[in-house]
């Protein structure tokens, strides 16, 4: 006996109907020059290699790498049979590396597109990655939803250290160059997880431990009301998380991470990039939105609509253009640049003109000659 999948052969709700048509009718929408994949978008990252691609990866399990004025994938990674979540790219070894949902990180040449190894330690689904060289060796960090941070050796795929201190799923981690260009033989990361907990760490080859900025006894810092998922340093070296308590936050490094903005938003935020040019904060929500922000006074300046599924993650290209992707399956477009940015706020003014204008009543016309309306108004006159 046959099953099916098609959601209109199951009871739906109205509202859940009304829903459906809504996201199919936004879907025709060309706002932000879309590239359409075929599955969900769960990540990108930009292409070290060359300023014009970036990589996405997908829900299929596949990375595709997507030429941007082409608008066409230049190059596509297989293997894993389940989502991808992250990705990390090594200039030194042009390695690619996924995290994924089967509780590995699985690893491609870049050149060839073949797979090199699958690095397996972590008990739950792969959250983020981050690779970089230390001491001239290779290493890859990883942090999963099993609450644990993985150092690898990425030649060999030994694990270094095993990193403990969140207890629940760590989401996002970051790499603190500020701190790089003052020790030579380790590293600082910050990491965040579903414990709403931003944790500092040092790693090196043959250490690694918690760090404080203050004292010698570890401690996080308690940002948010809940999950974090996104962290982000701008110029100054300020922290800029995104977090599922519907708020954007920036972190000062001189008042030792204390708030310093607040970016509310209507829904979950999922991610956040600083663009330094221009001065722009761009916020990736789950209500579907692009939100730019003034970074100097925190104020809204313009909403990019255009996704009709949540909006995963963000990623900025060279001359003032932010990506964002989202599990619509989506690649979009938005320019900083000040005059199309302008030209998009006029726009979006007009637009919400119009559908204000749209929705006023229209004046009914006269069913009475002007002859009987001056007889009314003599009547009406008469009866005061």
């Amino acid at each position: 006996m046959s099953r099916s999948s098609d959601a209109g052969h199951f009871f739906q709700t109205t509202s859940a109907l009304n829903e459906t048509a809504r996201k199919d009718l936004k879907s025709k929408n060309t706002s932000g020059d879309p590239i359409k994949l075929t599955s969900k978008i769960l990540a990108v990252a930009l292409d070290p290699h060359n300023e014009g691609q970036f990589y996405v990866a997908e829900a299929a399990g596949t990375v595709k790498r997507i030429n941007v004025k082409g608008r066409k994938i230049s190059a596509s990674y297989t293997g894993p049979t389940a989502p991808l979540t992250s990705l990390a790219i090594s200039t030194t070894s042009n390695t690619l590396f996924a995290g994924c949902w089967d509780k590995t990180i699985w690893s491609w040449a870049i050149a060839t597109r073949k797979p090199i190894r699958q690095f397996k330690g972590h008990t739950d689904f792969l959250k983020a990655v981050l690779v970089f060289t230390l001491e001239g060796k290779e290493v890859l960090v990883s942090a999963s939803a099993d609450a644990s941070i993985i150092v690898w050796d990425v030649a060999t795929g030994e694990t270094l250290h095993t990193l403990k201190g969140h207890t629940r799923g760590v989401l996002a981690l970051t790499l603190d160059l500020t701190e790089r260009d003052v020790k030579k033989d380790s590293v600082v990361i910050f990491s965040a997880g579903s414990d709403r907990e931003i944790r500092r760490w040092s790693i090196g080859i043959s250490s690694a431990f918690e760090i404080d900025a203050t004292s010698d006894v570890a401690s996080p810092i308690i940002a948010h009301e809940t999950s974090v998922d996104s962290l982000r340093f701008d110029s100054d070296g300020d922290l800029w998380t995104a977090s599922a308590d519907k708020s954007v936050k920036c972190l000062s490094r001189n008042r030792n991470w204390e708030e310093d903005t607040k970016l509310e938003h209507p829904d979950f935020v999922r991610d956040v990039v600083v663009e330094e040019d221009g001065g722009w904060v761009v916020t990736a929500c789950r209500d579907e939105e692009v939100r730019v922000w003034d970074k100097a006074s925190g104020k809204l300046h313009h909403v990019f609509s255009g996704h009709f599924e949540e909006v995963i993650g963000l990623l900025l290209l060279p001359g003032q253009t932010v990506v964002s992707v989202s599990i619509d399956g989506t690649v979009r477009q938005w320019s900083l640049k000040a005059p199309d940015l302008a030209k998009a706020v006029q726009e979006a003014e007009e637009e919400k003109l119009g559908t204000a204008k749209e929705k006023e009543p229209e004046k009914q016309a006269s069913l009475m000659t002007a002859e009987e309306e001056a007889e009314l108004a003599d009547m009406l006159a008469d009866s005061d």
